[in-house]
């Protein structure tokens, strides 16, 4: 069953002036093994992450650097839970993130589903 479903968009100069600005913004956002892609990985990165956030009906207890998003099967992204912030989506039932993103023409968007198996 879904119980929730997210999308999120990033202007891609936008995200590159405001990291130009303020370069800390990759050590607060981004888990260690996403700090060092380009910039317009991490806009797409930071969209999966506000769409996760969207998706889940809060942004309460999550972390951002305790979501990463990873190659997940067969190449298609994913996400890698950790800390508070898988606790709280087991917490919440969710048992699956599905994840969709891209970046082109100079924006960024991602997409989420979360979904639970379980029974209702």
């Amino acid at each position: 069953m879904i119980v929730g479903i997210g999308v999120d968009v990033v202007d891609l100069a936008r995200f590159e002036r405001a990291v130009a600005r303020t370069p800390r913004l990759r050590d607060r956002l981004f888990a260690q093994s996403e700090r060092s892609l380009p910039l317009r990985s991490l806009a797409a990165r930071f969209a999966a992450k506000e769409a996760l956030m969207k998706a889940l009906g809060s942004a309460e207890g999550l972390v951002w650097i305790d979501i990463a998003v990873v190659p997940g099967t067969g190449g298609a992204p994913s996400f890698a839970l950790s800390g508070s912030t898988a606790r709280v989506v087991a917490e919440r039932g969710i048992d699956a993130l599905h994840l969709s993103m891209t970046h082109d023409a100079g924006i960024a968007v991602a997409y989420v589903v979360a979904e639970s198996r379980g029974a209702s």
